[in-house]
């Protein structure tokens, strides 16, 4: 799971689950006069109410952090993880609303029994955290400023020193690319043999992606928010998502588009090259 996937919509997904489990356990309602002595229950006294509220909407939380992380996104009866994540938040907040106007269900319905019967501390911020939850869920595919990663792509390292070895793994900017991707080694340079990186771009400096015209070399780039990646032969399917805060490949140019290559080694066209960081 890539957590640098995640979005700040995300991140205040993941907060009001925080508090909406912390409600669970805090009192359903209060009664007007009675004593301090009174064992008011929680929502774990109540199966309806802590099923239909306080779960729906703590599991909805992790299936949208889960579609978010996952390279390849489930189907749940035919919808996306996120998709039904997001549903069962808005689920979560319609049943909150429900239990804030009737905190004792059918209990004070019955003739002659005590009506002062108020919301408790935890319906109130079961409440809130639903609908913060289920706000963000659904604002965030739609709200640029949600849209833009919880944690930054950190940034490229310094280039290495002529003929050093570059850290190892998927990833490092810094790194020359071998000709499986597509180049070729230098003039005089042994097959194979990595060559100094480029110098690490000021956080201000983001570069465009290169125009068309002239040799490609590939490249290290990383994406401002979340774009699709298209398969290769022109279909129009998306293979992939393009996450904001982790580096990808760059292994062609075609036109203002690159083909770009993911973690798992898939390869696919991105059509959007605006405001992409190079490595």
């Amino acid at each position: 799971m890539n957590i640098r996937s995640l979005t700040r919509g995300d991140g205040v997904v993941i907060g009001a689950a925080v508090l909406l489990l912390i409600a669970s356990f805090l009192d359903n309602y209060s009664i007007d006069g009675a004593p301090d002595s009174v064992d008011i229950p929680s929502a774990w006294g109540n199966g309806p109410l802590l099923l239909s509220v306080f779960l729906a909407g703590v599991i909805g939380a992790v299936l949208i952090v889960l579609a978010r992380g996952l390279p390849q996104v489930p189907k749940v009866v035919g919808l996306d993880l996120g998709q039904f994540g997001i549903a069962l938040t808005v689920f979560a907040a319609w049943s909150a609303i429900g239990n804030i106007f009737d905190p004792v269900g059918g209990l004070d319905n019955f003739e002659g029994a005590d009506s002062n019967f108020d919301p408790g501390v935890g319906l109130i911020l079961g409440l809130i955290a639903t609908l913060v939850m289920a706000a963000a869920a659904v604002a965030t595919p739609l709200v640029p400023a949600l849209k833009g990663a919880l944690i930054g792509a950190p940034r490229p390292a310094a280039p290495q020193p002529y003929g050093a070895q570059p850290p190892a793994g998927y990833g490092y900017p810094g790194a020359q690319q071998q000709p499986s991707f597509g180049g070729q080694p230098q003039p005089g340079q042994p097959y194979g043999q990595p060559q100094p990186g480029p110098a690490a771009p000021q956080p201000q400096q983001a570069q465009a992606a290169p125009q068309p015209g002239g040799d490609f070399s590939p490249f290290w780039f990383a994406v401002p928010v979340t774009r699709p990646l298209f398969a290769e032969d022109n279909s129009g399917g998306q293979i992939a998502e393009l996450a904001p805060g982790t580096w990808y490949l760059a292994v062609e140019q075609r036109g203002a588009a690159l083909v770009a290559q993911t973690q798992d080694g898939r390869r696919g066209v991105l059509q959007d090259t605006s405001g992409i960081q190079r490595g």
